[in-house]
């Protein structure tokens, strides 16, 4: 393992939300098999999930509509996820195991903390401000501000750049391949972040990091 989780050697950090810091991937995996049936289609594919996870709302729902022969619009699509998302990440997303406990060991340290995400503000801002992480972060950056999706460095630099934190010195924490690909090859340090939706791209993930974690929880030092 060569970045140093307990002891940090890296001067910042850019965690992905879904799937990384909040328990939340349950929640659309269940909306879209709801969502699906209404339409006659009875069974999520295996890959869906992880097909959109890594793009921005528009452009799921382009997918989805594409992927699914739909007659709705993409307009149509977002309308309907939305108001039930909002709820959920107003109201009840919680966070995975350990994360507040090992954020606030990172900043407790002087290590800078951005998010780098393919959500909306007006979903995850409420979330981290409900569960009291909101002021732990530096920077914000969503991959609807950027021409290219989470294959590639673009978020994670737009987040590196708004901390004010060298690329270098910078490690990204994500739970899906293609995102850690993305950082990876984009010349971050990464670390892989369990979740049971990328099982199935899990020893992919590990052979790409440079670390990987199974629970938050694991990296707070035991005194």
């Amino acid at each position: 393992m060569s970045v140093d989780l307990i002891r940090p050697d890296f001067t910042a950090a850019v965690f992905d939300l879904d799937g990384t810091l909040f328990d939340s991937m349950w929640f659309w995996s269940g909306l879209d098999a709801a969502f699906l049936k209404k339409r006659g289609i009875d069974e999520v594919p295996n890959d869906y999930l992880l097909a959109i996870a890594h793009l921005g709302a528009l452009e799921t729902a382009i997918y989805t509509k594409e992927r699914f022969g739909l007659a709705d619009s993409p307009e149509e699509l977002m309308e309907e996820w939305h108001d039930e998302a909002v709820r959920f990440y107003t109201n009840d997303v919680q966070l995975k195991d350990g994360v507040l406990a090992y954020l606030n060991m990172l900043r407790a340290r002087g290590i800078k903390l951005g998010v780098a995400t393919a959500s909306s503000p007006e979903l995850y801002m409420p979330a981290l401000r409900r569960l009291g992480i909101a002021e732990l972060f530096s920077a914000f950056a969503d991959v609807n501000e950027c021409a290219r999706k989470k294959g590639f460095p673009d978020v994670y630099e737009l987040a590196c750049s708004r901390m004010g934190a060298a690329k270098e010195d910078t490690v990204v924490f994500e739970d899906i391949c293609i995102a850690v690909c993305g950082a990876k090859d984009g010349g971050f340090r990464t670390v892989g972040v369990y979740d049971s939706t990328s099982e199935c791209d899990r020893e992919k993930i590990i052979a790409k990091a440079d670390a990987f974690i199974t629970n938050f929880a694991d990296l707070i030092q035991q005194n």
